[in-house]
Order: C-alpha cells, then structure tokens, then sequence
C-alpha cells in the first residue's frame, strides 16, 4: 500500500465508531463520493462520511468534507465494499462439448456473462472448476483490460479421483468437456504432478473434490443429486494420502485449497488433512459432531455454505446457523452455474438464503466482502478503507437493516472506474 507522508494526513477526523483518527489528503482526489452511509466490510460506521478514491484506490475515508475532481452526491445512501462471489462455474457445461463450441461460447457469450455480475455489484468472482485454458485466458484478458468483467480469480479445473464428481456426474456424456473441466487422479504421485502444474499455470488457489470415487476403507457412500441433471451417482470420498498429497503440493507452491464436502466425515478429513476452506461444508446430513466445529475454527477454516444450489437439503440452513454460532469464519459463494437463474442475481440470492438461514444481514454482508477477501487472500479488497482496492457499491437503502437492499443499486465502481450507473 502506498504511504501518505505526514504532510497529506490530516489526524483532525476521527471514526465516529471505533474513535480511531481517519486519515486523508486534503488536496483533491480523483473521485469524491459525498455523504455517504458506510458498510467498510465489517460493520456500519456510524455518521455519513465522504470517500476518496485516487486511481484505483480508496485514500480517504472522512467525517470532514472533501473535494475531488469528480463528485458524487450519494444524498445519506450507502456505500459497501464490491461483492466478491467465491464460488461460481463460469463456462456452460451443457453448451460446451468441443472446441467449437467453446469457440462461440467465449464470442457469443462470454462477454454479456461476465456484464451480468457487473450488473448486480459483484465486482470479484472466483471460478472454482472451469476449463484451465479457458478460464486463465478469461481472467488475463479481464486483467489486461481487453474482455469487461468482474475481477476475476481461478482454480482452473477441480481436482477429483478416477471417476468422480464431476467427471462421472456433470460431465458422464461429455468426455470432451470433462478432460478439461475435472482433473482425475488416481493416486499419490499424480496429484501431486496436476498441483504443480496448475501452479505453474499462475493458479489462484486448488480446487479438490473430497468426494470422489475411490475407494476409502468403512467410508460411507451417498448419492448425489442434482436436480440439473438426469441422473443419481453413488459416490465416495477420495483415499485420505491422496487427499493429503493435494493439499500439501498446493501448499509448498503457496496456494491455498478449498475442498468440495457434503457429508461430516469427509470435512472432518479435509480439515485435518490441512485444507483452508470447505465448499458446501456438510449439507447432505445434519451437523451433529460438534468437535468439527472446534476443528474448523481451531484451523481457522472457511466455510462457503452455497445455499443457492444446496437448500433443497432439508439440513443446509440449520448447519449453516451451526457453523456461524461456532465463530467459524464464513465466505460467500453461490455455486453459480449456468442454465440456471442469472449470474450476478444469483448471488444476491444467496445473501438472502443466508440472512434466512438465520444469520444478520451484517455477517452476510461480511461473509460477501472482507470474509471473502480473506479466503481468496487478497487483503487489497473487501473493505472501504485507506489502501484498499476502490471496488465500492452506492445503495438507495440500508444494506445491513435487509439484505435486499443490495438490490438497490445505483453505481458499481471497479478499481475506482464508474462501471455502472443506473440513476
């Protein structure tokens, strides 16, 4: 983070809600959004406050007054930091299934795709199983300003056992889409070799999926069911050295792993066997063993609950209640796909599953921002404050009396850019 010298920190201001000096340049920053109720990530400040953003970076958060070449009244709404949406899976599997088709994906749409959750204030995704070319390709043009799109972070293909989910699931009649959508490992040494070599590809994080169809001694089985597709698949969860092996290669290339579980026993061992983050958690079972809730925290482990696509199971909202009593850490993500809904509302919607699962539209809201910055490392977002990435949203309602008020959308501004106004 670029320092301010002691000339341009004006120590006046205080934050009205911890009584912590707010610093800021009193000369004119680019970009001003005035009076603004503030959300900064963690909790409501209390007052209005105006925001300055110089390039792609917040510079000023100020009870006082301040001037920038470009103003925006926000007339007592509120500011909140860019949802970021930890879990989502970008290209169609059901359009996809040879390179042509890829082709007029990524020209036909791709580019509206990526507007939609523009559109609804998701300005940072994270694909968590997509096609490794593709998906990269996606994120550098993003990067490099050529494709218009959230800030977007991958795992390239999900790592899973010799026939497991999803090759032998999603994929079961696409052979050309699942080579390249579900990398399939069927021991120690080759999972190890796909990790680095994801690695070398400039990976955000590793992607495995817990339950694959390997053997696993006394492991009990389940079926998965997803209502997108045909058909019931017993699967079972892969050997735990292989397990391991993943997530000790990711972690020697200094990347973190999330884990796809749905039953206790395989989070249990995805936790103890090093993992950083559960997706889906335990959604298939009620959470009873409430030692793996010391464990997750004791771990430090996020739990991304992806209500959106698991609250058909009759136990997802009470294990979700469970898991945030328990102080565990939470991420936001929507296991958004396509053929169903609209990406970018979708995620909306699983901030309102949340809040309707029991928790407050302050912890969802924080599970969507600063928590989900955290679990994709990138301490840069999630938060309105002095060094942090200028990705804010401007509301006509308070987000954290409800949560639909995330609905309310009047400006989404990426890396400091106005990207959408709908005054």
């Amino acid at each position: 983070m670029p320092q301010q010298s002691e000339a341009t920190v004006n120590p006046g201001p205080r934050d009205r809600a911890t009584h912590t000096p707010v610093t800021h340049d009193p000369a004119t920053h680019d970009l001003v959004i005035r009076r603004a109720h503030v959300f900064d990530g963690h909790r409501a400040l209390d007052g209005l406050y105006d925001i300055g953003v110089d390039g792609t970076e917040i510079t000023a958060v100020s009870a006082e007054p301040l001037r920038g070449g470009t103003e925006v009244d926000a007339a007592g709404g509120w500011v909140v930091p860019g949802l970021i949406d930890t879990h989502v899976h970008f290209y169609d599997v059901h359009a996809v299934t040879d390179a042509d088709s890829m082709r007029v994906f990524e020209e036909r749409d791709r580019p509206g795709r990526l507007g939609l959750f523009l559109d609804h204030g998701v300005t940072t995704v994270k694909s968590v199983g997509d096609p490794t070319d593709g998906i990269l390709d996606t994120r550098d043009r993003i990067a490099a300003g050529t494709l218009r799109g959230p800030r977007l972070l991958a795992t390239g293909a999900g790592i899973t056992g010799r026939e497991g989910h999803p090759a032998a699931t999603v994929f079961k009649g696409n052979p050309w889409a699942r080579a390249r959508w579900a990398a399939e490992v069927d021991g120690v040494r080759h999972i190890r070799d796909v990790v680095h070599r994801l690695a070398d590809r400039r990976v955000d994080a590793i992607k495995l999926l817990s339950e694959g169809a390997c053997a696993h001694s006394g492991g009990p089985a389940y079926l998965w069911r997803n209502p997108a597709f045909p058909d019931a698949v017993e699967l079972e969860r892969l050997p735990l050295d292989v397990l391991r092996a993943g997530i000790e290669a990711a972690h020697e290339r200094g990347l973190r792993v999330t884990v796809h579980t749905a039953q206790q026993a395989a989070a249990r061992e995805a936790v103890e066997a090093g993992a950083d983050g559960l997706e889906h958690g335990v959604t298939v079972e009620p959470l009873t063993d409430d030692s793996l809730l010391e464990l997750m925290r004791a771990h430090d482990v996020t739990y991304t609950p992806t209500l959106w696509v698991d609250d058909a199971h009759p136990d997802a909202r009470a294990n979700l209640r469970k898991v945030a009593e328990a102080g565990v850490r939470l991420a936001l993500g929507s296991d958004t796909f396509s053929g169903r809904g609209l990406f970018g509302a979708n995620t909306l919607e699983e901030a309102e599953l949340m809040v309707a699962a029991g928790l407050s539209p302050a912890q969802v809201l924080a599970a969507g921002t600063s928590g989900a910055a955290r679990a994709c490392v990138r301490p840069d977002l999630g938060a309105v404050a002095p060094g942090k990435r200028a990705d804010l949203l401007l509301l006509d309602a308070d987000p954290t009396a409800d949560i639909g008020a995330l609905r309310a959308l009047r400006m989404v501004f990426l890396d400091g850019g106005l990207t959408v106004d709908k005054r």
